[in-house]
């Protein structure tokens, strides 16, 4: 909700519930903020790579290891001693394409190489949450939207990771749907947040039985 008189959004949750972002991404904290929902971030560093090669190892699909890595973000910040109190948001998001799994493209060079490969081809982003309390997870879920890349040009491309620039760098698919990403596209099914790397809705669900916002 919007306050008419400064134009800008009124909290909706309880002021006297801690909730806590377990995530330095910008696009979830906007996605919370831009809800109304009051909430501090605190993040922990985990190894990343270890827990998707123990997935790996584990025979694990990509959502098991997007849950796998959202739990231990939480988890830990949930474990801190001045925490046990608030319920933690643990966040992560893996992308497939025909069984090959990917990650965040660290450089222009491998954007452009991420993005030739997923052209013309229907990828499945597969976006966890979990609900911590003292360290243990309460709840979790993944929301699998399907995008399909249309078959653009190589003129295209370029001219998009120009226009991009080291933005391009900061998603697991090289790409922002809240920006020039979005004509990248000929299809997309699946809830917004969710693509953008938190499935709102069911977390709010979650999060209205357990009081934590309004019914």
């Amino acid at each position: 909700m919007i306050d008419s008189s400064t134009g800008e959004y009124e909290v909706l949750t309880p002021p006297c519930f801690s909730l806590v972002l377990a995530s330095g991404s910008s696009a979830r904290q906007a996605l919370l903020r831009d809800s109304g929902i009051a909430f501090t971030v605190r993040t922990q560093a985990i190894d990343e790579s270890l827990h998707k090669e123990e997935g790996r190892q584990a025979g694990e699909s990509a959502a098991s290891v997007a849950l796998r890595l959202a739990a231990a973000k939480a988890q830990v910040v949930s474990r801190e001693a001045d925490q046990h109190n608030a319920f933690v948001i643990g966040a992560d998001q893996m992308l497939s394409c025909e069984g090959e799994w990917f990650d965040k493209p660290d450089s222009r060079q491998s954007a452009r190489a991420q993005l030739c490969r997923l052209r013309g081809k229907t990828h499945f982003l597969h976006s966890a949450v979990v609900l911590c309390r003292r360290g243990e997870v309460v709840w979790s879920h993944v929301e699998e939207p399907n995008l399909e890349m249309r078959d653009f040009s190589d003129a295209f491309l370029d001219a998009y990771l120009e226009a991009e620039g080291e933005a391009c760098l900061a998603s697991v698919g090289a790409y922002r749907l809240e920006g020039p990403g979005i004509q990248l596209f000929s299809r997309i099914e699946g809830e917004y947040s969710a693509i953008l790397g938190l499935p709102l809705l069911s977390l709010f669900e979650v999060l209205r039985s357990q009081g934590v916002l309004p019914g």
